[in-house]
């Protein structure tokens, strides 16, 4: 794929960039519940996804007392399209003592429920899993009554790739989260130009080896709408999040980050995505959520 720099300097016509809808243009929020949460994780040198994807709700999950933690550093190993997320170098060390800092945050902020999520880590050798598990550990030893919801890597890699990927997820399942989320991202046709590194029909097999590992756990799976996708490929990647038994969905618009970032093909309407949702429901999701704004973690504590 050229980058805007390639396309001018061979003098390509530039991508038409599609003007932003007002119903994606939403007031920041309450200064005082950002600046806290920032103060206290800038103070622990963590990260959370809300900061680093700038996600446009961070202030009204901060509000809600939710909150999603990027564990293993802000710099991924993968080069997803559509991510904000700082890649195309070697990501740090792990920092020993994140594990507790994050815990620390959570009992300071009073988190009721906790999404974890992480960069994808390729380098490490069980890919991040015990990391996610450490974590779940300190913040349960600070706060045993706060939620912890995963949204993780497929943790694919390595030297017979598919049997050490499942010892992971079952490394993470027997942690028991109260939700295991693993997002395909977008439908199947467009996996390899969004999703750099990963699968469509991967992803499908964590999802249904997490159900397999331990039925009792909620599955949760998100797609964003607006890289070209149609409403018949979005039904179809529906039914086959549901074949493998997940239980949870979240359909949101893709925003693009920079020019540097793939650019938005359409803007799905809201009333469009009241019909999209309401085809989740009638598929059998028993959590749906589904808008403009809506991102992965977006009222994950709620039913």
């Amino acid at each position: 794929m050229e980058s805007l720099s390639q396309m001018r300097s061979s003098g390509a016509a530039r991508p038409e960039i599609v003007q932003m809808p007002d119903w994606l243009r939403r007031p920041i929020g309450r200064a005082s519940e950002l600046s806290t949460v920032q103060k206290i994780i800038k103070q622990r040198q963590i990260h959370t996804i809300c900061e680093e994807g700038r996600c446009p709700n961070r202030s009204e999950c901060y509000a809600n007392k939710t909150a999603s933690f990027l564990l293993m550093g802000p710099t991924c190993t993968r080069s997803c399209a559509f991510c904000q997320v700082d890649k195309g170098h070697a990501p740090m060390p792990l920092d020993p003592e994140e594990p507790q800092k994050v815990a620390e945050s959570v009992k300071l902020l009073g988190l009721k429920y906790v999404v974890l999520t992480s960069v994808a880590r390729d380098d490490l050798p069980d890919q991040g899993a015990g990391w996610f598990v450490a974590t779940m550990t300190a913040i349960r030893s600070v706060s045993p009554d706060t939620q912890i919801e995963l949204l993780t890597p497929d943790f694919w890699g390595g030297h017979n790739s598919v049997e050490n990927q499942r010892q992971r997820l079952a490394m993470v399942v027997d942690a028991r989260p109260a939700c295991f989320n693993h997002n395909m991202e977008t439908v199947e046709r467009l996996q390899d130009p969004v999703r750099r590194g990963a699968k469509y029909r991967r992803s499908l097999e964590v999802l249904r080896y997490v159900k397999e590992l331990d039925a009792s756990i909620p599955t949760k799976s998100g797609l964003m709408l607006g890289h070209g996708e149609t409403e018949d490929e979005l039904v179809q990647a529906m039914k086959d999040l549901r074949a493998v038994g997940c239980d949870r969905i979240t359909l949101g618009q893709y925003m693009r980050p920079s020019l540097a970032h793939l650019p938005v093909q359409r803007y799905w309407t809201p009333d469009e995505f009241d019909h999209l949702g309401t085809i989740a429901h009638d598929l059998g999701f028993s959590q749906v959520r589904s808008g403009p704004l809506v991102r992965s973690s977006y009222h994950a504590g709620e039913e």
